[in-house]
Order: C-alpha cells, then structure tokens, then sequence
C-alpha cells in the first residue's frame, strides 16, 4: 500500500501484517544448511550490518520521498548528481596507468586511448610517492615497480608526450608531493602552450587519509594541511577546470576498513578540508564545486550501491546547511571510483575479471561519474596490456551492451535498498559524532582513532574468512588441487631503476644550478611565511629543473618530516 505523503509506501495494512509474520515465523521454522557455521552464507553485510531475509514496506516508513530521495539532479542528489546522468553523457573511462620509466609509460598511454579510454590516471612510484629522486639510497629497487618514476619537469614532458593537455582529463594519485607533480604538470603544459586554465583533471592530493590509512606522508599533518589550502587558492584563481582535491576513501577501504568506515572516514576529511579553506578566508562556493572523492567498489553489491547514495545525501545535507553552501554545484558529491584491488585474489586469478564485473555494475548503478577497473593480474604484479584490455572491455561491455544505463538509479525506490542506504546514513553520523569528540580529524588522528577503528575491522573480516563465515572463491572454498599454469607478468628490470638514475643526474648536471638554488631559497621563504601562497615558487622550482627530492628536502627544511606515534 503506497503512502500518498511520502510515496514510499510507508504504511502496509494489518492483513498484509499479519502476512508477513507468518511468512517469517514458516521461514524461521524449516531451518536452513546455509546458516549452520562454515557454510559461507553470513546474515550480515561486510560492514556487519543486520540483514533481514525479506525488506517490505514497514522498513521505510520514516524516510520521505520529497525530502530523502527526490530525483536525479535534486537537493539531496541520493538518485545522483545530473539529471540525465548515464543517458546523457557515459561516465569516464580510465585506467591507472603507470610503469617502469616516463617513455614505457607514454606509450602504454597511446595504446589506451587508441582503445578507448576517455581520461588517463597516473600511478607513481613508491620513491615519488615519498618525496625521493630515483638515485636516492630509500628508493633502491623500489624505482618504476608500483607505478612510474617522475624526478623532475624532464619526466613529466616524456609522459605526456604527444597528449594533448587541453583535451583529455588527467588524474594523478599522488599525495604527499602532490604540490609539486601539480607544478610539474602546469609547467609541462605550459612548455607546450597549453595556459593553465584549459587544463582539466583531478589531483588526489589528499594527505589526511595517509595519517588514516596509506602512510605516504612526508610533513606533519597541520603544515600539509597549509599547503592543500594553498593549492586550492591557486587553483579556484588560475585552474577553474582542475579538481584541486580527490578526497580519497579507496586506500582507507583497501586499508582493512569496513564500507561505512570508509563512508564516514572520508566525508570526515572532506568537511575537514572546507572547513581548513573557509577558515582560511575562501569562500565555500568559490572551490567547493571542485572538490571530488574517490570511491572503493567492493564486492558486497548491494551496500556498495547504498554506500554511494549515501555518500551523496550526506554531503548534499552538510555543505547547504552545516558550511552555508549556496550554490547547488557545492551540493554535489562527484566521485570517481575504482574496483576493489583487496578483494582480488593470486588463486585462481581469472576470477579476479569475475569480481570487478559485478563490482563495476555496482559503481555504475551507485552513479560514479568515472570508473577504473582493475586488471585480473594486480594482484600479482603491476597489469600485462593484455590484462588492461579486459578490464578496459569490461567497462565498455557494461556501457553498451548491459543496458544499465538506460534508467537513471534503476534500483531506486526498492525497499532493501533505500532501507540499506538510511542504516549507512545513520551509521556513519554515529561516526561523526565519534570525530566530533576528540575535537576533528587531525586530534583524531593524533589519537590513533582511525587507525584503531580500520584495525578492528580488518582483524574481523579476517576472521570471517578463516573461519569460511565468509567465502572467497578459490581461497577458502573451491580450491584447485592441481598447480596453477604460471601467468605472463610485466617485469620492471633493474636496468630501468639505472637508467633512471643516470637520467636524474644528468639533469643536475646540465641545468643553471646557481637558478635552481636561488628558486628553492624562494620556495622556503613562502613555506615559513603563511601568508604566501606555495605554489608560484613551486612553479619557478620546477621550470628551474629542481628535482623532486631537492624541493621535499627544501620544505622538510621548514615543515620537518612526520613521524607516526603507535596506536595499540
């Protein structure tokens, strides 16, 4: 029976009632082998909240059509942020792309966008990702093996040869140096007469969930935080296509947390971040149309699915009524979002295409605005351009040929799900709430909070699987006896860590080195001084050939380096 005020069937006569106990108390009375422990069937999501054998009309009686859902395009956007969405315009296709040395990388670039690909994403190297130059004695074998290496403004052209920088979008995962691959990138445009304000993309760039989950930190957290500001101030005046921050909830999920920890994790840093730039004197509808996330899709669907409507409900609330957004734009929770790579397995890796179907299906009906979905092989090594190809085919097999994208939130007004996305809403307000009293992110951090909370979870969830609560397909049930036939993996050979190394320094020896010296001299005038903004000297280090680990060097200067306390 439909309610006429909400239009969700708030209200279900006693007849049907009477039904329905009925139908539960048969249920429960015949038993079932799949609740007896070890089957694999659980009574639970991931993020151990209750499931019911049956959803109906009763469990949705509190939520309003007008004021919960509304329709795509509308305050609270929980049925997605454009109106049309995926009938009007697909999402983006990317994948994070990024090995061995600038030029592997360039090519493996061409071959995705000749195939289709609508938007590249960068992957760096563990040593960039930490502030170090290839030649530096931390990044011994380590250079070019989770991503690409990029040392200094030289690297950064060679990536992006032949790409038109005022065309395609460009997303870089990068944060702890992420001022500076900003600079490289604005200069490397320049250089090929590109103005800044034709570029378009997203920088990750957000360091709170390192403290949270990743570890890829360089300088305390209140100084990092300074120079975010600092970017998003430059950005809203020079870059007004470029999303300055990808609030980023993919690693604290890949971290071991749970789906709700990661929804309310990173909405948390999120509000943190406008609260640090409206503290700052920025007005919040001058950058928050800009601001993005960055989503896991798990492979639990349904709670992926209320996962990003809830994200979007949440956002839409705080920023119009906590921040005093006036502007719709600053209402709308824009993510891009990436398969799981934890819930991928090295047994039986095929099954890896499997997950990430169903995971890619759950992000295109939770309305992502773009999608990466891993290759079969991640697990293993960094992606064959066989294994890329699939998982290429598997986005645009799910465009075209699914038929998903034909209705606009096709899951909308279910009972199970709108029910699902309320308890994740609810969920992750408690977790706020938490936040809130060890007075915000950073004392949180400090704290250990976090840290402890994703522990936890990851300590559950391990447990579920060893005790086969929970079935991993080839893992802890349906193993193969007989040896798996070896897979075809790209290999980054010592020789690349050398040729990078000797490249890096014949940048130092051929550049104005007298240029360089007074340019990062400059850079840590502006970092000790808070009323200058960072990135115009950044920019001046850059084009004087400064390296990457001789500008972080500059700023630890000023900042010093971040040292974790242990959480127990």
């Amino acid at each position: 029976m439909i309610d006429r005020a909400t239009g969700l069937g708030a209200e279900a006569s006693p007849e049907f009632e009477a039904q329905r106990a009925e139908w539960e108390a048969n249920w429960t009375s015949r038993g079932s082998r799949r609740s007896e422990p070890g089957s694999g069937a659980v009574d639970r999501t991931i993020s151990d909240l209750p499931l019911k054998p049956i959803y109906g009309p009763q469990d949705v009686a509190h939520l309003d059509l007008a004021r919960d859902l509304a329709f795509p395009g509308e305050f609270p956007y929980t049925r997605g942020i454009h109106a049309g969405m995926y009938r009007d315009r697909l999402w983006t296709m990317r994948q994070f792309a990024g090995f061995g040395n600038a030029r592997q990388t360039n090519e493996r670039y061409h071959f995705l966008l000749s195939q289709g690909q609508t938007g590249l994403s960068v992957a760096f190297d563990m040593p960039t990702l930490m502030g170090y130059d290839s030649d530096a004695p931390q990044s011994l074998g380590e250079v070019g093996k989770c991503g690409v290496a990029i040392d200094s403004l030289r690297d950064m052209e060679t990536l992006f040869d032949g790409i038109d920088l005022g065309e395609i979008t460009t997303s870089m995962t990068i944060n702890g140096p992420a001022c500076i691959a900003l600079a490289q990138y604005v200069a490397t445009a320049e250089g090929k007469g590109t103005p800044r304000a034709r570029l378009g993309g997203t920088l990750q760039a957000d360091i709170l969930k390192e403290y949270i989950a990743q570890k890829e930190w360089i300088f305390p957290p209140r100084p990092h935080v300074r120079i975010i500001v600092d970017m998003m101030k430059f950005c809203t005046a020079e870059m007004p296509r470029w999303n300055t921050i990808s609030i980023s909830g993919y690693h604290i999920r890949e971290a071991g947390s749970t789906a709700v920890q990661e929804l309310a994790f990173t909405l948390a840093d999120g509000f943190a971040y406008v609260e640090a730039a409206t503290k700052a004197g920025l007005d919040v509808d001058a950058f928050a149309p800009r601001l993005s996330f960055f989503f896991n899709s798990h492979i639990d669907f349904f709670e992926e699915i209320c996962k990003f409507r809830a994200a979007r409900r949440i956002y839409a609330r705080r920023m119009r009524d906590k921040y005093g957004a006036k502007d719709p734009r600053s209402w709308s929770l824009r993510f891009h979002t990436q398969t799981a790579g934890c819930s991928a397995t090295a047994q039986q890796p095929e099954n890896n295409i499997v997950r990430v179907a169903y995971e890619a299906m759950a992000a295109a009906l939770g309305g992502t605005q773009s999608l990466h979905t891993n290759s079969m092989d991640e697990v293993m090594a960094l992606p064959t351009e066989k294994s890329v190809e699939i998982a290429l085919r598997t986005q645009q097999v799910l465009a075209y040929e699914t038929n998903v994208t034909n209705v606009i939130d096709p899951l909308g007004g279910s009972w199970f799900v709108e029910a699902l996305t309320d308890e994740m809403e609810r969920q992750a307000e408690r977790y706020f709430e938490q936040i809130d009293e060890y007075g915000g992110v950073i004392e949180a951090i400090e704290a250990g909070f976090f840290q402890r909370e994703i522990a936890d979870a990851s300590y559950r969830y391990q447990r579920s699987l060893e005790t086969k609560d929970r079935v991993i397909v080839g893992v802890n049930a349906f193993e193969r006896d007989d040896e798996q036939a070896p897979m075809d993996l790209l290999k980054i050979t010592a020789e690349i860590e050398r040729g990078q190394a000797r490249a890096v320094q014949g940048v130092r020896a051929g550049r104005d080195g007298a240029r360089v010296e007074e340019a990062l001299a400059a850079l840590k005038r502006a970092c000790a001084d808070p009323s200058r903004n960072v990135m115009p000297p950044l920019i001046d280090a850059v084009n004087a050939l400064a390296t990457e680990g001789e500008i972080v060097d500059a700023m630890v200067a000023v900042y010093g380096r971040y040292t974790e306390r242990a959480a127990f």
